[in-house]
């Protein structure tokens, strides 16, 4: 006798068949596209949760956050105007970016160890791909009281002025990354960092800015826009909604969509109106 289930959940036997049993096919998941108006209220949701949450963080409220979405469409801007604001406060703000290896790490973790130190890790996703930095990491993240690292390789570091940095320390400050990367995705896919990504998303507040297509990146660059991106460059609106409508005919076509790409457009729509070539 035949097991198993057919694809459509349903086998045909000949007394069913008998009986005149007809089969009914699963029903088909419809997936509903979003409109341009959905888009831009759930950017608008997104962008603002990012905000709140980024002072949350940096007031200590939370210990750390993670910030997910496609580079150039504004993560790092709305968080480092809030940063400059809190570091005007009198709190202490390091900004990283680029490679940083373990031992880099360790050093930037007890430099910033204090209560009122924020980490922001911008454009250093290389940090996710290591073992050792990740661990470093989790424990920096914890949600315990006390979070303790450790370095007890027979690597000996110091700090700038030459001292020997402690085997251990606690750590008290904020941590915000701001990523390309989608943790979800990793998780989903199986990845051998699968299971850091999931020991990271536990110990942070983890935001994925929704932005996964093609159009998330159009309207997103729209509402950037429309709040004033261009004025500064002397462009009437006019001239900025002919530049809208042409990155939007023609996003399937440019090599990237991000406010950088249309700050290079803008520059040489400026350059044509002003010298007429």
């Amino acid at each position: 006798m035949p097991r198993g289930v057919p694809k459509n959940g349903f086998r045909m036997t000949a007394a069913k068949k008998a009986l005149g049993v007809v089969p009914v096919k699963a029903p088909v998941a419809v997936i509903k596209q979003e409109t341009d108006a959905e888009i831009r209220t759930k950017l608008s949701e997104r962008f603002m949760a990012m905000d709140k949450m980024t002072v949350a963080t940096m007031k200590g409220n939370n210990k750390s956050l993670i910030i997910s979405g496609p580079a150039g469409l504004g993560k790092s801007y709305g968080v480092m105007k809030i940063a400059d604001k809190f570091e005007k406060e009198g709190n202490q703000v390091t900004v990283i970016k680029g490679f940083v290896r373990p031992t880099g790490l360790y050093k930037k973790l007890y430099e910033n160890r204090f209560e009122h130190c924020v980490l922001i890790f911008d454009d250093a996703d290389s940090i996710f791909m290591d073992d050792v930095s990740l661990n470093l990491l989790k424990g920096a993240c914890d949600m315990t009281r006390r979070r303790k690292l450790c370095w007890l390789a027979e690597t000996n570091m110091t700090d700038e002025g030459g001292d020997k940095l402690p085997t251990d320390f606690e750590f008290e400050g904020r941590i915000i990354f701001i990523t390309n990367y989608d943790f979800d995705s990793f998780i989903q896919r199986g990845t051998k960092f699968a299971p850091h990504f999931e020991a990271m998303i536990s110990r942070s507040i983890y935001l994925d800015l929704a932005m996964h297509t093609r159009r998330d990146y159009m309207i997103r660059i729209a509402m950037v826009v429309e709040q004033g991106m261009l004025s500064s460059m002397g462009l009437t609106k006019a001239e900025t909604d002919a530049l809208l409508q042409f990155i939007d005919k023609n996003c399937e076509r440019l090599r990237e969509l991000s406010l950088r790409m249309v700050l290079k457009l803008a520059n040489l729509m400026r350059q044509v109106i002003v010298t007429g070539k």
